[in-house]
């Protein structure tokens, strides 16, 4: 071949059509990409939570977190841990207040003074999980998952507890039963997913 061909505006031109078309490609690579990891986070955020007893509210609740999730079994059972204790947390409060509210009879004063005792415990317990968490390396795995499953089944348990304080005395004030059912439920299922995802963790 003519090597005065390689210079003709016709190979520049097919030269410069070749660039164009590398670039393009690489760009399209990259933003497939990074809609991949997205795309195959959520599908894992999905597909765990379905092994759980509250499946829509897991997803809804660990989706924000898909970023520190990506696809990891780990980082998802501590995102479910730290949801949990974050609602443990909020309803504390909650209660602590209404328990001090003036308008309140004594045995609503009672069941939400020892609700509040429960719910610091299920704190403490979901905190003490957390930190387990961050030191699961080496040959002691077991023991120490097994630590956090005791300790996080504990924290249902009392959320449970401070629920049966109120169920236990049919003349309570219906308003403050009612108030109370929906802030233990809400963080006893967030609770029940946190443990169900760290039980995925410790059988894989």
């Amino acid at each position: 071949m003519d090597s005065s061909a390689l210079h003709s505006p016709n190979c520049h031109g097919l030269a410069a059509a070749i660039r164009i078309i590398l670039i393009t490609s690489a760009l399209i690579c990259s933003a497939t990409a990074t809609r991949v990891l997205p795309n195959n986070t959520s599908d894992f955020i999905k597909t765990s939570c379905e092994k759980t007893l509250y499946p829509k509210l897991c997803i809804e609740t660990l989706s924000p977190y898909s970023n520190s999730i990506q696809t990891s079994p780990m980082e998802l059972a501590n995102s479910a841990l730290t949801v949990s204790l974050k609602g443990a947390k909020s309803t504390t409060s909650k209660i602590s207040k209404m328990s001090k509210e003036e308008s309140l009879g004594p045995a609503e004063t009672h069941a939400l003074t020892d609700c509040v005792e429960n719910m610091e415990d299920s704190v403490d317990e979901l905190q003490k999980s957390l930190l387990e968490m961050k030191n699961l390396n080496g040959p002691d795995f077991e023991e120490k998952m097994g630590n956090v499953m005791t300790w996080v089944s504990a924290a249902l348990t009392d959320e449970d507890t401070c629920m049966d304080g109120f169920q236990e005395n049919p003349a309570m004030n219906q308003k403050v039963k009612a108030t109370i059912r929906s802030y233990i439920l809400n963080v006893a299922q967030l609770t029940s997913n946190a443990l169900a995802l760290t039980k995925n963790l410790s059988s894989s």
